[in-house]
């Protein structure tokens, strides 16, 4: 699924997902070149109803934590991923710990050191 699709789920589920979490997400797909191919291609004109900051701007559901870790030398963070986009819209009902963590890129090492983190943030919601 992905970090998207885990944002997205649980902003539009909110009755399902304690907490959420992902590793470099596309945070604003309608806004990205990746996503505005796809969301054109799939959903024509309701890509924001599957926008995981745009479903932050109008999320009313019960308080929800999100983490979300990001490498800073991600090819894809400056003009795919956007994750400040996702993290300054404000919304008092979605808590965004967002860490971005120096030297880690878009691959598998990056994610397996910091699983163990994601594990015990959504241990700690039950």
């Amino acid at each position: 699924m992905g970090g998207h699709g885990a944002l997205v789920c649980a902003l539009r589920n909110p009755e399902k997902f304690k907490s959420c979490s992902a590793f470099a997400p596309i945070c604003n797909p309608s806004n990205c070149p990746w996503g505005k191919k796809a969301f054109a291609g799939y959903l024509g004109g309701e890509g924001s109803a599957y926008d995981a900051t745009e479903l932050k701007k109008i999320y009313s559901g019960p308080s929800r934590k999100v983490l979300i870790d990001q490498g800073d030398q991600d090819q894809f963070l400056k003009e795919q991923l956007l994750p400040m986009n996702f993290v300054s819209v404000k919304n008092d009902l979605v808590a965004v710990e967002y860490r971005e963590h120096v030297g880690y890129d878009h691959s598998y090492w990056f994610i397996q050191t910091f699983i163990n983190d994601h594990l015990k943030f959504h241990a700690s919601h039950f």
